[in-house]
């Protein structure tokens, strides 16, 4: 086990804490394997391409980068092959088990196309991948389909899911919010559940790639969604990308035993609770019985761009995060760990006292650190406040 917990006086769990060194070696390194992809996302980070390009990683390149995370010795970081579609790679099987004989955690993010089969993700469970993650931006087909661009994904996916739980792997879903889905949250919290999902990864749009032509929530919204999912958090594990300060917000409401004194729902907190079905009935309708009372089934963890986490593109450009887009070097000039630990990018993120404006000033940020990606977008300077945090610090003398 590489965390522990951050416990307010009184109160259970809320945010889980590294106890490797983040400065030594990731936790979780993402590598997209391909950007190549059938389907046509209106959010795409990557900006997907139909064919292979012919310059990304070779198969040798690959097992090299593998073989230099394995090197790092217990605990290995967890590695994420996605894209892309990382189904579109002939060699996929062969990657998964060289980094699953090295001891790597392995897992897949995979696009929901034809080539997501049955016996696809029987052969990839048995070379050693251990976890999937499908993406589900809508609880209805029209929501989820219009994303994806293409008819038919939505209903695709679910029995995708069912598919990858049979094979036996774990299911997280992920879902990006935008201020046009985020009403849709409390029904695709209880498809998730219905899914029998070990995760759900909520990600907030950061206006990057094609994500550029879709619009994100406001500061004030972000706070609604981090505060709701908070409160549902005790039915299924919840985890966010690109909103660190959802530790922060479990922080908070562990110290209050519910929403912080001062917090008032808005438009969209109000929206979201008042959809929400009540434990009870959710249970009654055959969805997963939440855990009321419990507390959070797996509070967050402290990983930020380039503090435990890295992002490996199909080139072997390495960077802080896919949303990120500021290069630290590359795999084909050097290894990732040397990049990890020498980046001058990478060691001023791991440093909270480089944070500016009101993220510095900020008494979670050591905790939180605000999200990098929003950030750069916004300003182009990856040290910059965070504009999605609706959050006024005390201060860190309190």
């Amino acid at each position: 086990m590489t965390t522990t917990s951050q416990t307010a006086p009184g109160t259970r769990s809320a945010v889980r804490t590294l106890t490797l060194d983040p400065s030594d070696r990731p936790f979780i390194v993402i590598w997209e394997v391909t950007r190549a992809c059938a389907l046509a996302c209106a959010h795409c980070r990557a900006d997907a391409i139909t064919r292979r390009n012919s310059l990304e990683l070779s198969t040798d390149e690959g097992k090299a980068l593998l073989d230099d995370l394995a090197g790092l010795g217990a605990p290995r970081p967890i590695v994420v092959l996605t894209g892309g579609d990382p189904f579109e790679r002939d060699d996929l099987v062969e990657l998964v088990r060289h980094g699953h004989d090295l001891g790597l955690p392995m897992a897949l993010s995979p696009s929901v196309t034809p080539r997501l089969t049955s016996e696809a993700l029987i052969e990839l469970r048995e070379a050693g991948a251990s976890a999937v993650s499908l993406s589900l931006d809508g609880a209805t087909p029209a929501t989820h389909d219009a994303f994806r661009g293409f008819d038919g994904v939505h209903a695709d996916t679910i029995e995708a899911a069912a598919n990858v739980r049979a094979a036996g792997f774990r299911l997280q879903i992920n879902t990006t919010v935008t201020r046009d889905n985020a009403q849709e949250l409390p029904a695709l919290l209880d498809t998730v559940m219905a899914l029998g999902a070990s995760l759900w990864s909520v990600f907030f749009l950061v206006p990057t790639g094609r994500g550029e032509q879709l619009v994100a929530l406001d500061a004030r919204g972000v706070e609604d969604v981090l505060m709701w999912l908070a409160s549902v958090a005790d039915r299924v594990p919840v985890k966010t990308t690109e909103a660190p300060h959802f530790r922060r917000v479990m922080l908070q409401r562990a110290e209050a035993g519910g929403d912080p004194p001062g917090y008032e729902p808005g438009p969209v907190g109000r929206a979201l609770r008042a959809a929400t079905v009540p434990p009870a009935a959710a249970a009654s309708d055959g969805a997963s019985t939440p855990r009321t009372g419990a507390g959070p089934r797996r509070p967050p963890l402290d990983v930020n761009a380039g503090r435990g986490f890295a992002f490996v593109d199909h080139l072997g450009v390495v960077y802080p995060s896919g949303f990120l887009p500021r290069a630290a070097g590359s795999v084909r000039k050097a290894p990732f760990t040397e990049i990890y630990r020498r980046s001058e990018l990478l060691a001023s993120l791991r440093d909270p006292a480089r944070l500016g404006g009101k993220c510095g000033r900020c008494e979670y940020r050591e905790v939180c650190g605000g999200s990098r990606s929003h950030a750069y977008a916004v300003t182009g300077d990856p040290l910059a406040e965070d504009p999605t945090c609706f959050y006024e610090p005390v201060g860190r003398d309190g």
